[in-house]
C-alpha cells in the first residue's frame, strides 16, 4: 500500500531518516554526522544564526538568517567563518549551502563560496543556486 499524506508521525520520519542513515553509512561509510550552529544574541534575543551539520567531511549550513535590523554589519560572514573553523576542526575539507536569494548569493560568493549548480525557477522567477568552498 503506497500512502501519501501532508502529516506524516514523527515515528514515520524517524523510521525513515533511521534506516536511510543506516544504508547510507553501510553504502559510504560512518558520516560522523553532527549538528552545528552559530548564534547571534542580544538585549531583546536571538538577532542572528546559522544552523547546519558536518557529514563525510563537509559542512553543510542548512539556515542562515540575520534580523533586518542588524543587516549589513557583516554578521553572515562572521557565522560562516566560525562555522567553517569549527568545521575544520572536525576534519572538514569542503563547505556548501545554498539560495535564491540575491543579496545572499552575493554576501556567500563574497565569504569565498562558488556556484557549482543552479535550479531555476526555485522558487518562480528566481533560481536556487548552490555553493561550495573548500576549506
Amino acid at each position: 500500500m503506497i500512502e501519501v499524506t501532508d502529516t506524516p508521525s514523527a515515528d514515520d520520519l524517524a523510521a525513515l531518516g533511521g534506516a536511510l542513515s543506516a544504508f547510507n553509512e553501510a553504502d559510504a561509510g560512518p558520516a560522523n554526522r553532527r549538528a552545528l550552529a552559530v548564534f547571534v544574541r542580544g538585549p531583546a534575543g536571538l538577532e542572528a544564526g546559522l544552523s547546519g551539520y558536518t557529514a563525510w567531511g563537509w559542512l553543510y549550513v542548512q539556515w542562515l538568517w540575520v534580523d533586518a535590523a542588524r543587516r549589513g554589519e557583516g554578521l553572515a560572514g562572521q557565522m560562516l567563518a566560525a562555522a567553517e573553523a569549527e568545521a575544520r576542526a572536525r576534519g572538514c575539507h569542503g563547505a556548501w549551502i545554498d539560495t535564491f536569494n540575491p543579496r545572499a548569493l552575493r554576501v556567500y560568493e563574497r565569504a569565498g563560496y562558488r556556484a557549482f549548480g543552479k535550479l531555476p525557477d526555485f522558487p518562480p522567477g528566481r533560481s536556487r543556486v548552490f555553493l561550495r568552498k573548500p576549506l
